[in-house]
Parts: structure tokens; sequence; C-alpha cells
């Protein structure tokens, strides 16, 4: 299988560079996998294809402002770090640029010194495993010093920082959003309890890995970098009980996804439990646990676009992707969504 089949011609013009106000008023593209049909709706309607019963399971990680700006000590050079992978309390794997700049050794300094980054050594990836130094929280210091860490492809921060989170985001750690659930307002989940639909809370911290090109020319020989999830007891027992009573597991997002289909066993029951997942899921890949998914539009030859079409059948997916063009939907990040039933 060749990652040039999941290749579109996207229009610049449709990379969603803000969010829609409000938030569920963004479009949704609803897409059937049972007939192929295509609907055009808007995000509040997607409580219309959710019964009574029926589990969302959301993805409640919540963004670092992992972006960091300082300078090399001694040569006062700028650097730029985005965080990746928390390795231990102080210990970190960041992103570096410039990185031919940064060697083992090297002492970067935020804030004026206020916070500290040693550089131990370089990543298989070319990244760096650094160890912060400081003193007090080091969170805090983070939210005085960090930017929130936008995909390249949008050209402006946000003035507010909580428009790139989830309204029930939770647990710190991404690196980057799970966008799928930034269309929800507190206002649709209320809508949702209220009519009986269960909403279940997992958790995979976002790596920078999921968004990075994949750089091969099989599917096959992708490797993708791995991510922490956990699933807690309760949630498991919770969407298993309502599995066998014959209601649909609707996972919003492709991370709440990955780490449903990772939880479980070859009959779709859950395992609770905690741990790194580097499940790849691309078309020929049989779907344990999730009925229907919620999703963005996603870049092309993406492992994303490459799940969807797992879940929905490629030709379908293009399909879709081609009547989201054609009319205008916005893409990636901050822009528009799809219901694949």
């Amino acid at each position: 299988m060749k990652v040039a089949d999941f290749d579109f011609e996207l229009p610049e013009e449709l990379i969603a560079q803000e969010p829609v106000e409000p938030r569920d008023h963004s479009r949704l593209l609803v897409v059937n996998r049972d007939n192929g049909n295509i609907e055009h709706k808007r995000f509040y309607n997607c409580i219309d294809y959710i019964e009574p019963g029926d589990v969302l399971v959301v993805n409640n990680t919540r963004v670092l402002p992992a972006r960091l700006f300082g300078e090399k000590k001694g040569s006062g050079a700028k650097i730029e770090f985005v965080l990746l992978k928390r390795i231990d309390r102080d210990k970190w794997e960041v992103l570096v640029k410039p990185g031919k700049r940064v060697k083992p050794g090297t002492v970067i300094l935020f804030g004026g010194g206020l916070l500290e980054a040693f550089v131990l050594q370089t990543t298989e990836s070319g990244g760096r495993l650094v160890e912060f130094r400081y003193e007090g929280i080091f969170e805090e210091l983070l939210d005085r010093f960090g930017q929130m860490p936008l995909p390249p492809y949008i050209k402006k921060q946000l003035d507010d920082r909580e428009r790139y989170q989830t309204v029930y985001a939770k647990a710190s750690g991404s690196a980057a959003a799970p966008t799928a659930g930034l269309h929800f307002t507190e206002e649709l989940l209320k809508k949702m309890h209220e009519k009986g639909v269960v909403i279940a809370e997992v958790m995979l911290h976002v790596g920078l890995g999921t968004f990075r090109p994949v750089k091969v020319d099989n599917v096959e020989d992708h490797r993708m970098h791995a991510e922490y999830y956990e699933i807690n007891e309760e949630t498991a027992n919770l969407i298993n009980r309502q599995r066998d009573r014959g209601h649909k597991i609707i996972a919003v997002g492709t991370t709440s996804c990955r780490a449903l289909e990772t939880a479980a066993d070859s009959s779709g029951n859950l395992k609770p439990g905690c741990g790194w997942t580097d499940i790849f899921i691309f078309p020929g890949y049989r779907f344990k646990a999730v009925d229907r998914l919620i999703t963005n539009f996603h870049l092309p030859k993406s492992t994303l676009v490459m799940l969807v079409s797992a879940f929905a059948g490629k030709d379908l997916i293009m399909k879709a992707y081609q009547e989201a063009i054609a009319e205008k939907y916005r893409f990636f990040s901050f822009g528009d969504a799809m219901m694949i039933l």
C-alpha cells in the first residue's frame, strides 16, 4: 500500500487560521458507511446521530504551553524548544530549533535564567533530552514563559489560550490538542447528558509525532511515535457494560480511537490500564472497540487520513474529502468536522 494513495490537493485558503465561534457552529460532514450517503450539517447536529445509552468517548488531555523561546548561555543565540515527552520529573524530550547550535552540554536560558535547560544528549529522532533546573514549580514557570504549540500552518498566536483546549481538558501533558474535541461546548454536552448519552473520558497525550509527515513510500514501513494513554477501571467497565447492552461506542477524535483500540481485546472488551501505545491504524485494520468516529479533516498522506480510511474505506473517505473541498469546508486543527456513521 502506497503512501501516495492518500494524497489530495488542498487549496491553501481552506486551511483554517482561527476557530469558529461558538465552538459547535463549525460545519459537520456526516458520512454513512452503509450506503455512502454524505450530508452537510452543523456540528451541534451531531446529537441527532447519537442514541440514548450510546457512549461518547472523549480525550481529556490538556495541552501544555510547550513552546519556549530562550537563548544559549554564553553566546545569547536564540533557541526554540517544543516539549514533547516527559521522561521523569525534570527530564524531557524536546524539539529544538536551530538544532545545529544545541549540542550535549549546552545550557539554554528561559525567562532571563529563571528556567534553565541542560542538554544531556541527542535523541534518535533528532530531538534532545534535556534536564530543567529551576526554583519553584515547573508548571507555573511553563505558564509564565511558554506559548501554545500551535501547528506551523496556523500563522498567529491565540489571544485566548483556552481556545486551543477542549472544554473538558484536565490532564496536562499534550504537545497538541485533540482537535475533534474542540467543537464541543458545555451546553452541547449537557444536552447529550439530558438525552441519555453516556460520556466517558479516556486520556491520551498527543505527541507531535502524530502530525509528522510519513517519509516512507510504503505505508507498512512507517513506525508511529509512542504516546502515553490511560483508561481507568471505572471507564472500561462503563464502556463494556453499554456495549454489552447493544449501544454504540462513539470515539471523539483519532486519539480517543487509538486509546480504545489499544486497550481492547479481540472481542472489543476494554482492559483498564496505562502505558505507551504506538498503534498504527491503516486500511486492513479490523476495529474492535469503536462503532462511530467524530474527527477533523486531516493533512494529505498523514497517518490520520490513513486511520479514517481504515474506518470508512479509502474510496469513501477520498470522495468525502473531495466534496468537503468543493463545498469549501475548513481543514485541519481549527477546521470543520466529520462524523462517520
